[in-house]
């Protein structure tokens, strides 16, 4: 494991095990009023939510943020 791995609290984690987990913790309508984006409001599936979030790289990157700051603990 290279040293950035080893301090990366999302290492091992796929895109859906994270949003399938902050789905599962705050709903869609929670998540949608922690992150503004449509893909959490009109119609909202893990599928068409995943497929959006593969292609948006700044959405990823708030809902990868929203996940290591609802779960993982400091250390």
């Amino acid at each position: 494991m290279t040293e950035t791995q080893a301090n990366n609290p999302l290492h091992g984690l796929t895109l859906e095990k994270i949003l399938t987990r902050l789905y599962e913790h705050y709903g869609w309508q929670g998540l949608h009023e922690k992150i503004n984006i449509n893909c959490f409001s009109h119609e909202p599936s893990i599928k068409s939510s995943l497929k959006f979030l593969r292609k948006t790289q700044w959405a990823r990157d708030k809902v990868e943020a929203l996940y290591i700051s609802t779960f993982v603990k400091p250390q």
